[in-house]
């Protein structure tokens, strides 16, 4: 026993050395490049003079304080109020981005906008300017509505998609009365 107690105390101080273990550090982060903040199944309400204007939900957001833009990804779904707070349009997309200097948002992939009117506007990518509240695009774009389908590049709206501007039509026609 006494042999096992002078191994065991030997084995102890060559052990207990004065050095210091210094764990690695990665420097191949950029600070700049990580997120600000990040939130995952995320609800954006946006409030004019204490009134809905507009909610924003998305799966996975990222906020870039140096690049002022916020990233939405994991699907991204917007719904426009008018001024009594009733929803008149919906947008979804696989995935999005806010510019945080101008407050513009882009959706980008597989967009999909519904009024209720029953007008449905599809394309790659659109923008919603907040500046004066409209929806662009210049991409390919189709809208159909209770009354025709039209086909074409550039596309501008207000938000509401009561008011509409398809600026290059390559396709019309008139929806079948039944």
């Amino acid at each position: 026993m006494k042999f096992f107690f002078l191994f065991f105390l030997t084995l102890l101080m060559f052990r207990c050395t004065g050095k210091d273990v210094k764990p690695h550090v990665d420097t191949s982060f950029v600070v700049e490049e990580l997120p600000a903040q990040e939130s995952w199944n995320s609800t954006v309400f946006f409030t004019d003079s204490g009134k809905t204007r507009a909610i924003l939900t998305a799966g996975h957001l990222q906020l870039f304080n140096t690049r002022k833009e916020t990233i939405l990804d994991e699907g991204v779904k917007v719904e426009f109020f008018n001024m009594k707070e009733i929803k008149t349009t919906t947008l979804t997309s696989k995935r999005g981005r806010v510019d945080e200097k101008t407050n513009d948002l882009y959706a980008i992939d597989s967009v999909v906008a519904v009024n209720d009117s029953g007008i449905v506007v599809r394309t790659d990518e659109l923008k919603w300017r907040n500046s004066d509240k409209k929806i662009v695009s210049d991409k390919f774009v189709t809208i159909d509505s209770p009354d025709e389908h039209i086909e074409g590049y550039g596309f501008e709206s207000d938000q509401h998609l009561r008011n509409y501007v398809i600026y290059n039509i390559t396709y019309i026609t008139k929806a079948k009365k039944e």
